[in-house]
């Protein structure tokens, strides 16, 4: 069991027309000039767009705009809002959208203040010092963005994509109508309802022994995700569904799983170069890697395999053969990503083959060569996770 700081400060503001309220929040928040990032069309298409627009001048707040954030959002559209606040001193930022929207927007906070380049901190040679304030209208339960304090943007040069943990940019508020995820596709929501599951299966599988409290936090979520997730792929309307997903994806990331333990997280950097390098949609590429990894390291602990397989998948426990009761988990998680929607395999995601050793090499390791704590992997092991994802 291990000591921690816990820190939350995000005010999470949740309910049906919560949306109408930006103006009044961001005046209260003592905004000025707000600058919005969005992704594609789909904001204008729900009417969120004219709502979030109109109630934000009528407080007689300046507003800019930057629309066009991709999945796996690029740093140079980064610098671009970096240029555009310094140039216009504007002093708050406000995400609309997922995780991409908002990793961009945390991104474009811990920029402006540095008098290098927000690559720094990605690449891990500097460490933020101060930040813009940042707030959010939650469209895509997935990446937990709207109340963690990590972000992920993709470098073009090179392709590479890399995170960074930064209680800074932790939101200051988050928005969320369950309402506003009606209209994603089904393959997107059974991707965020991947992503969720993967950010608490990250911190499920520790080394630290007596965490039986967050072990059964981590459960109840992945409990709620099972539960929910083919209710929300079958009736996109379905409020409670989606709102039971829409707060799973943010407790799933806060931090707040992560108490008396140290998670494992190399599943997610061997899904960021698949993303990376094929734009593969995050939550897919981690329903392909999870298991893979799962598969490889099982044995270093067969009986916390077992307590997934029995108290998060529902497998019967097999007292004289624990790793085959471990092995029917893993099948079972698998089966269940399938049952939604989403790829299992490498060639699902366009992958090929004769890129596998590339994408070992590229993977982010520590400075002693090695990715995840739950079992330390070398170049050669994630070589071998990527071929059991084929």
């Amino acid at each position: 069991m291990k000591d921690f700081t816990y820190c939350a400060p995000t005010q999470v503001i949740f309910g049906k027309d919560t949306e109408k309220n930006i103006g009044r929040i961001l005046k209260e928040k003592g905004a000025k000039k707000v600058l919005m990032q969005y992704g594609g069309g789909s904001i204008k298409r729900l009417g969120l767009y004219d709502t979030v627009v109109n109630a934000i001048k009528a407080e007689g707040i300046e507003l800019y705009e930057v629309g066009g954030v991709q999945p796996n959002p690029h740093l140079k559209l980064v610098k671009e809002c970096i240029e555009l606040v310094r140039r216009e001193n504007i002093d708050y930022l406000l995400a609309v959208g997922g995780g991409s929207a908002i990793d961009s927007t945390k991104a474009t906070a811990v920029g402006v203040p540095y008098d290098g380049d927000v690559w720094d901190f990605y690449a891990g040679k500097a460490a933020p010092k101060a930040a813009l304030p940042v707030g959010v209208i939650l469209t895509i339960p997935a990446a937990g963005s709207e109340g963690s304090n990590s972000s992920v943007i993709t470098n073009e040069d090179g392709l590479i994509k890399r995170g960074l943990s930064c209680d800074l940019t932790r939101p200051a508020f988050a928005i969320y109508n369950p309402e506003l995820t009606y209209t994603l596709p089904a393959y997107q929501t059974a991707a965020g309802a991947s992503d969720i599951m993967a950010h608490t299966m990250e911190r499920y599988f520790t080394n630290e022994k007596d965490v039986d409290m967050t072990d059964r936090l981590c459960e109840s979520i992945l409990h709620t995700i099972i539960r929910n997730a083919p209710v929300a792929v079958a009736d996109p309307t379905d409020y409670v569904a989606r709102a039971e997903m829409m707060w799973a994806s943010t407790v799933a990331h806060n931090d707040f799983l992560t108490a008396f333990r140290v998670g494992d997280w190399a599943s997610h950097q061997l899904s960021h170069e698949l993303s990376a390098q094929y734009d593969s949609t995050h939550g897919a590429a981690l329903a392909v890697a999870f298991p893979a990894w799962m598969t490889y390291v099982y044995k270093h602990d067969v009986q916390r395999f077992c307590r997934f397989a029995t108290e998060v998948m529902g497998v019967e426990m097999d007292h004289f053969h624990p790793e085959e009761t471990a092995l029917k988990g893993i099948a079972a998680l698998r089966s269940f990503f399938k049952s939604i929607g989403m790829p299992t395999t490498l060639s699902e995601l366009g992958v090929p083959d004769t890129e596998l050793a590339l994408l070992a090499k590229k993977v982010k390791k520590g400075a002693d060569g090695t990715v995840g704590q739950f079992v330390k992997l070398t170049e050669a092991d994630c070589l071998s996770i990527y071929n059991l994802m084929k």
